[in-house]
């Protein structure tokens, strides 16, 4: 199929798709920041616009993400640039390489694979890594990822290799048999001295169980989490503008009479 064959917003994709990459070419030959950046330089610039996307997804603000999704491809383009010029690869060996690789891992729509749930595609897409060279299904996860999310990702490939509970009730289980060593060996009621080291190790044990079980009940942990930490944001902002609404100071207040005002936020949402 040639250009003009193609549905006319295809042709408007391809073609700002286009300008941006002459835009790069441009900047990077004319402006000295952008002549000056390199791989690393544009490491921590592009974590930091991948945080600001996840932000926007979690408020469903659209008009953000549309924004940062074109920060993110802005550094994306950016990154195959710099490689083009040392001749390493380019953005057409960048697209090329995972469309063969959506191609290859999805023989149930390329292939004569059967694969009718989604658990099926996901233990086909780990067993066609190892084919490839992986040498563990752990193997793909990132060691720099958030622990709260990477155990996420370990246990989700670990099920695609077969190593997983069978129920959600067994799951739940784990989690209490893990909350009860916790607390046999570090009660809040007694007062002995507690090994740091064994308490984080039992603590990690039971956050890990409990990111299991959310597993189970299609709750995604990192997720939970953040909207909690938005929720005591808002809530904590509303008992300090509360509280210098009538001319007080937090510290100089008690936990009761912040109670107040804390629960008034709750009510708010």
């Amino acid at each position: 199929m040639t250009f003009d064959q193609l549905p006319p917003r295809r042709q408007e994709q391809l073609m700002a798709f286009d300008r941006l990459l002459t835009i790069m070419d441009e900047l990077r030959e004319q402006c000295p920041w952008d002549r000056k950046q390199t791989l690393e330089s544009l490491r921590h610039l592009t974590i930091e616009e991948t945080y600001e996307l996840s932000d926007a997804i979690l408020e469903n603000d659209l008009p953000e993400i549309r924004k940062e999704l074109g920060d993110i491809q802005l550094h994306l383009v950016f990154y195959a640039k710099i490689a083009s010029e040392s001749g390493a690869f380019d953005m057409a060996d960048v697209l090329n390489n995972v469309c063969e690789k959506l191609i290859s891992r999805h023989p149930h729509i390329y292939g004569n694979v059967v694969a009718e749930t989604e658990e099926q595609v996901k233990a086909n897409w780990e067993q066609l890594k190892l084919k490839e060279g992986n040498k563990s299904v752990l193997g793909g996860v990132p060691g720099s990822l958030p622990a709260l999310v990477k155990a996420m990702r370990i246990q989700e490939k670990a099920r695609g290799a077969g190593f997983d509970w069978d129920e959600k009730q067994q799951v739940w289980e784990k989690v209490e048999e893990e909350m009860q060593e916790f607390k046999a060996e570090f009660n809040a009621e007694a007062n002995e001295t507690i090994d740091p080291q064994r308490a984080e190790g039992e603590f990690g044990d039971l956050l890990f169980s409990l990111v299991n079980y959310a597993r189970f009940i299609d709750i995604n942990p990192e997720t939970a989490l953040e909207r909690t930490n938005k929720k005591f944001i808002r809530r904590f902002q509303y008992l300090e503008e509360q509280a210098r609404a009538n001319g007080k100071k937090l510290s100089d207040m008690t936990l009761a009479e912040m109670d107040v005002y804390w629960n008034e936020a709750k009510v708010r949402g």
